[in-house]
């Protein structure tokens, strides 16, 4: 079996699994955010079957921006006190991005069954989680019951080879996937190999959170010691690592050679087979660059971003939104804020920001912007006729400096 599979099977209590099956499983985590709290979409909950299993967080429009969100975390709060909620994120110092967190405080672990509202909670596969967004009624029945169900679908696996160059990094390589492989609708993805020994936490997290846009089911990495190191400098939970069996049938297996990649961006509008070189969109006049969001608002992207605009000045509106409290702290002791607000960069709270166009970063009709976050559908940060190309932070950094879409290889060597 695959690692999904694996987890599934042991999880519903079954020997073992295939594609195809129905499988009900207990819930080791479920995530309740700031939207789920909504006036218009809040049930009264009488009971939850663990509180201990259950982590609220307030990171989609926070600090509160109307009424309607304010009202929201009010309900919120009410919540985690009535039912004794210990991990609780509000506005404040242990503030961020659910997914950012789920990783950064090990609520996700391997083996186990995490699953949150936000379509991008599949970011907890980075640590070998099966963990994948539903819709907010589930999220509430799981909190209330303490299960949800699930159908098998079949794996895709991708074998890492090789090592990313120094001016790309983990996003190019989805968007290559994106681009060369399409969707993986009912697929779940796999990944593993030796090009993972130069993968970071982060750049994994890069992945599973953007399979999210592959409409992958689940997406997860094999462990390997980096994992365990990361998660022994954060938890002494009991977990136990999945690995794929030998003889697990995939439906396919794909190889990645990533010192082959480039830096691509994806053209506005769609994710999916929409990648092209960022030569090709070179020049391309832009109004704003982003770098932030579950899938780019990563210390390690912020150090990459202070990297390319350090001792320069940007040529457009440039805004930084780290994906948490804690690496807005860390990013500050380092000096990185620094070097971004002397670049020219606003550097926001920890949030959603403007990824998805509830807070601040709202693009204007006609307006063009590079993004290194989740999504570039029309009207994704603002008025529906705004043009979104997505990058990583370093094409991001590099096109603020120029005002026109770059190739980060001008800055990075």
């Amino acid at each position: 079996m695959t690692i999904a599979e694996k987890i599934l099977a042991k999880r519903s209590g079954r020997e073992r699994v295939a594609p195809g099956d129905l499988v009900t499983v207990p819930v080791d985590v479920v995530f309740l955010l700031d939207t789920n709290f909504m006036p218009n979409r809040w049930f009264d909950v009488l009971r939850v079957a663990d509180p201990d299993r259950i982590v609220v967080v307030f990171d989609h429009r926070v600090p509160a921006m109307n009424p309607p969100s304010a009202i929201a975390m009010q309900t919120g709060r009410e919540f985690v006190k009535r039912f004794g909620i210990k991990r609780f994120h509000d506005v404040g110092y242990t503030q961020g991005i659910s997914h950012q967190l789920a990783v950064d405080n090990a609520y996700a672990l391997p083996g186990s069954v995490l699953i949150g509202s936000d379509s991008h909670t599949g970011s907890g596969g980075a640590l070998n989680c099966l963990a994948r967004g539903v819709g907010p009624p589930d999220v509430v029945y799981a909190a209330v019951t303490g299960e949800t169900w699930f159908a098998v679908g079949e794996t895709v696996r991708y074998e890492l080879r090789g090592k990313l160059p120094r001016a790309v990094t983990a996003k190019d390589a989805f968007l290559h996937i994106a681009g060369r492989y399409g969707d993986h609708v009912t697929t779940n993805v796999e990944f593993g190999g030796p090009g993972m020994k130069d993968l970071s936490i982060a750049a994994r997290k890069t992945l599973t959170t953007m399979a999210t846009e592959l409409a992958a089911e689940f997406a997860t990495f094999e462990p390997d010691e980096i994992m365990n190191g990361w998660l022994r400098e954060r938890t002494d939970a009991a977990y136990e690592c999945v690995y794929p069996d030998a003889d697990a049938a995939y439906a396919d297996v794909r190889t990645v050679d990533l010192s082959s990649l480039e830096p691509l961006v994806a053209f506005p509008d769609a994710v999916i087979d929409n990648s092209q070189p960022v030569s090709a969109a070179a020049g391309t006049a832009i109004d704003q660059a982003f770098v932030g969001s579950c899938a780019n608002g990563t210390l390690e992207d912020l150090e990459l971003t202070a990297s390319v605009v350090q001792g320069r000045k940007v040529k457009t509106r440039f805004i930084v939104t780290p994906a948490s409290q804690a690496i807005y702290r860390e990013a500050s002791r380092r000096g990185l804020i620094d070097i971004l607000n002397e670049a020219g960069a606003v550097v926001t709270h920890a949030s959603c920001g403007a990824c998805s166009a509830v807070h601040s970063g709202i693009l204007a009709p006609g307006e063009t912007c590079i993004t290194a976050s989740t999504r570039n559908f029309k009207g994704r940060m603002g008025d529906p006729t705004a043009r979104i190309f997505m990058a990583s932070p370093a094409t991001v950094a590099a096109s603020a400096l120029t005002g026109v879409i770059t190739d980060p290889r001008e800055f990075l060597s």
